[in-house]
Order: C-alpha cells, then structure tokens, then sequence
C-alpha cells in the first residue's frame, strides 16, 4: 500500500487484492449503511444490518470497509454474500474464518465507496437523500451529510454556516422530493434554525 499526491492536492492510497486494483480518496466520501451484528455459523460468516431499502446480494462489490481507531478506512472483501432479509445479509469475510475472528468486527459500522452505495441504496430508502441540497422555502440550507433515521421521523445532518444542524424530516415539514435535481422541499417551523445559530 503506497500513499501518493495528485494535482488537486488529495492523497490517494492504493492497494491491489489479487487481480483487483482498487484507488481510493484517503478523504473521500464513504458512506455508512449499517453495522456487522452478529456473528452466524462457526466459521467466520457475519450478519450485516444495512439500511439500503432492499433485499441485496451485494453482487459486483468487492470490499466493504470498517473505520479503524486511528479514522482509516480498511478494506474487508467479501468471498459471499446471501441474502436473508430485506434489512440484513449472510457475509463471508476472506481472512475471518472463526467465530471468535468474528467478535473482533461486530457492532463495527460499515461503509461503502460513494459510488457503490449509489449502486446498492433502493431510490426509496431514506439513505439515497445523502447529497441532496434541503432547502426551506426557497433557501439553500446545504447539503445532506447523514441520515439519521428514528421511528416517526428522520434527522438529517447539515453543515449551516459552519456548525452542524439536524434537521427533522417528517410528514408536517416535509413538502416534497424532487429526485431529478436532488432537492428535498421543507418547510421548517418558525425559529428551528435560530437554535443552530
């Protein structure tokens, strides 16, 4: 693994896995979807909870990643995947073949190269307004960095003028969704956003 510049000044790493040449933006996008839960059989395979919106083999992907103590990115391959509900799968980790090996990932949060996430995430699920711009009555508050998801409401997480802001989502201050140009419509209650000032 070697670290390199380019000409828009980002480091990049590289890593190569068999004949699989990966490049990744040390600090780009990854996006969450969810966490290893527990561990299923003896030998190694994890049930991993994702917020995707569908039933996913994860078909074509290759790594996943798990954030280390030291806010790196390490990459996890998969050698299977099987699906077992809409909201969790069966994965077998190359390298991860006990369960003790297992104890070591679980309740680690997964993540996934932004452009396979757009790849995976179901249109419908809360997860695909990551990138979205919120706007409140014609306003431009930023875009969508989180989604946070709760049980009659969603929070999403936006940088406002340099601090961070949740902003709920919920059947009063929702208007609408306008998905071609990545819009998410709100109309938020007089004073919410002073809080965050």
């Amino acid at each position: 693994m070697n670290l390199q510049s380019n000409p828009d000044g980002l480091a990049y790493r590289d890593f190569a896995y068999k004949d699989l040449s990966v490049k990744t933006l040390f600090m780009s996008k990854y996006q969450s979807i969810g966490k290893i839960v527990a561990a299923h059989g003896l030998n190694g395979e994890v049930v991993m909870a994702h917020n995707l919106g569908k039933k996913t083999n994860f078909k074509g992907l290759h790594a996943f990643f798990v954030e280390d103590r030291n806010k790196e990115m390490l990459p996890y391959f998969l050698e299977s995947v099987k699906i077992k509900n809409d909201q969790e799968s069966y994965c077998k980790i190359e390298g991860i073949n006990t369960r003790e090996a297992v104890k070591l990932l679980l309740r680690r949060e997964i993540w996934l190269l932004q452009d396979d996430f757009a790849r995976f995430v179901d249109s419908s699920s809360p997860l695909a307004l990551l990138g979205f711009n919120l706007i409140d009555e014609g306003q431009d508050l930023g875009e969508i960095l989180e989604v946070i998801e709760q049980p009659n409401q969603i929070l999403c997480r936006i940088d406002l003028k340099g601090k961070e802001a949740l902003i709920p989502l919920h059947q009063e201050t929702l208007v609408k969704v306008d998905k071609k140009a990545k819009r998410v419509h709100v109309s938020l209650p007089h004073g919410l956003l002073e809080i965050f000032s």
